[in-house]
């Protein structure tokens, strides 16, 4: 299939990225990210890379010294502030304020003097340098040995590790050694408020001089950060604050240990926005100097900060009586489990390996105790998009939670169901009956200030409809769905059924949904987008499901649910009705889905002859000059061939990814994961390796230009998903496992865990074979392009793939459109 501009090639082999790391400076290691010296150059691309976090809290690789920085930056998830949001003109139903992750008091920080010299990276002398994040431990290290400028030389080593087990706590070390020569040392430990000022030494951070990009956090004109207490004892100190406008609360409280034979004092002193202990050595030859510093952070949307400075005081109690190592061993543990459920194993592929692996830590540091949050585009390892949840979550992070950390996508789950109330508002002001998530938020109410490409993206309602489901098949958690997953399906599902309306053409009776945006942000407000069509139908059927089988699904619980919900058997068929004749747009001549029902009237952008200078196009061009034209930012019809799998024939997935993938910019990072999927589907080896190498090094390669405000976490969230559901070829559709391997001629193996309905599995898959092994559980039962096979404890399954690699997929049942 050749889109009308003539491009007909896909990436292959010549258009590969390949490893883009510069391993002179980040040494390939299978289980640890190594920096072996420092470039102020990529100061912000490095902190977002060495950036520890737990899902809760998230502090920057930034130097343990403070200097130099391009952002300093410790996150809590959901701490926030919120703004009157100005619109140039107003209308209504506008979303009316804005929600911004705040930048919590920083007590990463603890300055170092030797001979009264501060240590600075940018301008030291230094012998050896080696920083480093071990994934099997969750700790950051680093290690120096500094020539001072007085000639003696110093060996430093500082760790940090924000805890997986205890939700609130950040530990820090830092060991000095005088190596030659006796020195007076000063180590400087604080907790500092950088929301509001510069920094202490009022130099303004990198991120804040760059120009536009939307895709940057929000600056205040205002105060964010009201001091409300500080206070200090010999070992402890601690602060409190309440956010202006949005009423949030913070503590945060540090206490501290020295460790030496050498002689020291020590002052203390505790300002509004700074506390600040001050250790003074008299450091000798040999004797070495350990200071461990614990920080304990708690939030609350309205408690006082008292209250959780008595919270702060609990959580550094109970820390010093277990002791830091118990903690350290408490994390070692946690991640050797992660592991065991999660780990990728690529044979014989080094580079790829440590990618994957950085890859998959991201996804445990942004979920793992976010405990009923969300989860934010950038988890908590940088202020991009405002700290804002968006739909990337139930897309491209809950498949992978369902499957290795279950607790964890219930729990994720359950921010959204949260969300339910002021979801119906916003459903009200919109005009439409149930409920309307929004597009991007925080505290659950609408944050787009550009409702084109935001508002109007209503197919985050069937998205978070689909995650429910993937949830509930991948688990048999019924539970979940009665307590919870029931409300939201009926909730979105007459959203969908107001939202849209039935039209009679050419004797034909079809319902359609008109005036809404995909997800390609390049097209907005159009009639009949196809990925929110096929997603709502989906949703429609699924809640239809679930009403109809209420009484096995809730028993005695069902006729409250009923009352309360207003449940009718007209309703659910309503539903029916408007998902079997859902208008799914379909072009005769060209054998594709155009993406709705004028994408295909457009102009084709010359894509062939823009320069990189003018990419990403939203950042060069107006978005009234990109709407004029077939050009997408990330993968739309693509993603509904993914996700809804079942709906479309092999050969209608080869030809509406032939048209499409030449035209896709893939100016979103949530692009690359799936075309890489698809490509493996459609027997497109070569390109689905491309788009694979794209996804893997987005932030180690800095792909787009932005790793310096954080990860991207739906990109993580997408690597699991191109290797278990791309290469490894694994589908869940209604929570029927099937599997097609893709594995690249390149790799030798690929190895990995997946958890179905409480049986744990490994799948090895070779260019030959694949084998599934029940590690946990009794038994799984799943399809191999075609063939049903069960493998049982003890009795593990072979099967052989013979010579089928470049195949498109066995055709799944397929759902007239």
């Amino acid at each position: 299939m050749t889109p009308p501009n003539g491009r007909s090639d896909h990436p292959g082999a010549e258009d590969r990225l390949g490893d883009p790391v510069d391993r002179t400076r980040f040494p390939v290691d299978p289980w640890r990210l190594v920096e072996a010296e420092p470039d102020n150059e990529t100061l912000g691309r490095d902190e977002t890379l060495f950036a520890v976090g737990n899902g809760y809290l998230g502090m920057r690789g930034n130097p343990t010294e403070g200097r130099d920085a391009y952002a300093h930056g410790t996150y809590v998830n959901g701490f926030h502030e919120t703004w009157p949001i100005h619109h140039a003109e107003q209308a209504f139903g506008f979303a009316t304020t804005g929600q911004t992750m705040v930048n919590a008091p920083d007590g990463k920080l603890m300055k170092i003097y030797v001979d009264d010299e501060p240590l600075l990276l940018s301008t030291a002398d230094l012998d050896h340098y080696e920083r480093s994040i071990d994934f099997r431990e969750g700790v950051l290290r680093r290690e120096i040995l500094w020539t001072t400028p007085s000639s003696k030389q110093v060996r430093i080593r500082t760790s940090r590790m924000v805890s997986f087990t205890e939700r609130h706590l950040a530990v820090m070390s830092i060991e000095i050694e005088m190596l030659s020569g006796d020195a007076p040392v000063v180590i400087s430990s604080q907790i500092l408020n950088r929301q509001d000022g510069r920094d202490e030494y009022y130099v303004k951070d990198a991120a804040m001089g760059e120009g536009f990009d939307p895709r940057k956090t929000a600056t205040f004109d205002h105060r964010v950060l009201e001091p409300q207490l500080d206070w200090h004892n010999d070992e402890r100190m601690m602060l409190g604050y309440r956010a202006a406008n949005s009423g949030m609360t913070l503590a945060v409280g540090a206490d501290h240990h020295l460790e030496t034979e050498n002689e020291y004092t020590v002052n203390d002193i505790t300002e509004p926005d700074l506390g600040k202990k001050v250790f003074q050595i008299e450091a000798r030859e040999g004797q070495p100097v350990r200071l461990v510093k614990t920080v304990a952070y708690h939030t609350s949307r309205g408690v006082p900060a008292r209250e959780l400075a008595d919270r702060c005081r609990r959580t550094l109690d109970r820390v010093a009586r277990h002791g830091v190592e118990h903690y350290v061993a408490e994390q070692r543990e946690w991640l050797a489990r992660f592991w065991e459920n999660s780990d990728i194993v690529v044979e014989d592929q080094p580079e790829v390996q440590q990618a994957i692996r950085w890859n998959l830590f991201q996804l445990a540091q942004a979920t793992a105790r976010s405990d009923q949050l969300g989860i934010a585009a950038k988890g908590v390892t940088g202020s991009g998009y405002e700290g804002h949840y968006f739909w990337d979550t139930e897309v491209y992070v809950i498949p992978f939670l369902v499957h290795t950390m279950p607790d964890v996508a219930r729990s994720v789950l359950r921010a959204r169901v949260a969300m339910l109330p002021q979801a119906r508002e916003r459903a009200r002001e919109l005009s439409v009956a149930g409920a309307l998530f929004p597009w991007r938020t925080i505290n659950g109410e609408e944050a787009s200030a550009y409702y084109a490409a935001g508002t109007a993206q209503y197919h985050i309602n069937a998205d978070i409809a689909y995650a429910i489901a993937k949830y509930v098949d991948a688990t048999g958690d019924v539970e979940f769905l009665a307590k919870d997953g029931v409300e939201v399906l009926v909730e979105t599902a007459r959203m969908w059924a107001d939202l849209g309306f039935w039209r009679e053409e050419d004797g034909r009776r079809t319902f359609q949904i008109h005036g809404v945006t995909g997800p390609d942000e390049y097209t907005t407000v159009v009639n009949n987008n196809l990925f929110t069509n096929v997603m709502a139908r989906g949703n429609l059927l699924r809640a239809a499901e679930a009403v109809d089988d209420l009484d096995a699904i809730a028993g005695d619980r069902a006729p409250h649910l009923r009352t309360r919900l207003g449940l009718s058997d007209e309703e659910s068929r309503e539903w029916r009705d408007c998902a079997e004749g859902m208008w799914i747009p379909y072009d005769e001549e060209l054998g594709i889905h155009p993406q709705d029902d004028q994408f295909l009237d457009k102009e084709m952008w010359d894509l062939e002859h823009t320069g990189e200078d003018q990419r990403p196009l939203l950042l060069n061009f107006h978005p009234l000059v990109i709407y004029r034209f077939q050009v997408l930012k990330q993968a739309d019809v693509v993603l509904a061939l993914y996700l809804q799998g079942n709906a479309f024939t092999a050969e209608e997935k080869r030809r509406n990814f032939d048209y499409y993938d030449p035209i896709t910019t893939g100016d979103s990072s949530l692009s690359a994961v799936v075309q890489s999927i698809i490509a493996a589907e459609v027997g497109l080896p070569e390109t689905a390796l491309a788009y694979f190498d794209a996804a893997l090094y987005t932030d180690l390669g800095d792909l787009h230009h932005n790793t310096s405000d954080g990860a991207h976490i739906a990109s993580t969230g997408g690597v699991w998903n191109a290797l278990v559901q791309g290469f490894g070829g694994m589908r869940g559709h209604d929570g029927a496992i099937s599997f097609d391997p893709r594995l690249p001629r390149e790799w030798t193996s690929m190895t990995y865990p997946l958890r179905v309905r409480g049986t744990r599995v490994r799948v090895h898959l070779t260019g030959e074979t694949m084998t599934v092994t029940v590690e946990e559980g009794d038994e799984l039962a799943f399809t191999v392009r075609g063939g049903e096979h069960v493998a049982r404890a003890g009795a593990p399954v072979t099967v052989s793939l013979d010579d089928l690699l470049d195949t498109p997929m066995v055709d799944l049942p397929y759902i007239p459109g």
